[in-house]
């Protein structure tokens, strides 16, 4: 990891801690549970960009990060459920479940079926955090600039995939470990930016 890398992980980190403590000032007012996924996914990513700050690119290798990991789409996504779809949230509740635990068990214990649960969960979040933002700015359910949430998701959605396939010993198109090792500290960056731009405006408008 080049110095470079470890700058635009710090910043990341730091846009993360700045969102976190948003959601947390929303929840003192709303006590709303959605604020407390948002929390846990960004705080997740958080922790994530410090340890790999700390411990290089190897850590990703680890099973057990790739499970903690998994807490940011989740939370993510499970925020997003609760604040516009209540109605589906119970049923989406328990697919991250069984989704967050497939992925724990399949990664902890070197299940071949670990190529399968990760793309799956990973995929079917991202497209929930990429397309619900975008639908409801369109729709006028959310605010304007909430579509930004929505370029956050397709990034965290494409960089989990591609990250899933290379711990799973496979390659994603042409994501070589190489390429997605050069791109992902940038890519986090932008992603959180991204959520950042979008998730401001929805707290600010109320």
């Amino acid at each position: 990891m080049t110095l470079f890398d470890r700058i635009v992980l710090l910043i990341t980190g730091l846009i993360a801690l700045y969102l976190s403590w948003r959601f947390y000032t929303r929840y003192g007012k709303k006590k709303a549970l959605y604020d407390i996924y948002y929390m846990l996914g960004f705080i997740v990513l958080l922790v994530s960009g410090l340890l790999l700050i700390i411990y290089d690119f190897d850590i990703l290798a680890s099973p057990y990060v790739l499970t903690v990991a998994t807490l940011i789409p989740l939370g993510i996504s499970m925020g997003l459920m609760n604040q516009y779809l209540p109605k589906q949230k119970s049923v989406y509740s328990w697919f991250a479940l069984l989704g967050l635990l497939a992925i724990a068990f399949t990664s902890i214990s070197g299940s071949p079926l670990k190529s399968i649960a990760v793309p799956v969960f990973h995929g079917v979040a991202g497209l929930i955090i990429f397309f619900l933002p975008i639908v409801l700015s369109i729709q006028g359910k959310a605010v304007k600039d909430f579509w930004w949430v929505g370029v956050g998701g397709a990034l965290i959605g494409l960089g989990g995939i591609a990250l899933a396939f290379l711990t799973s010993g496979k390659q994603l198109l042409f994501f070589s470990a190489d390429f997605v090792f050069a791109i992902l500290a940038p890519l986090l960056l932008l992603m959180t930016l991204a959520f950042a731009w979008g998730f401001v405006k929805d707290i600010k408008h109320g």
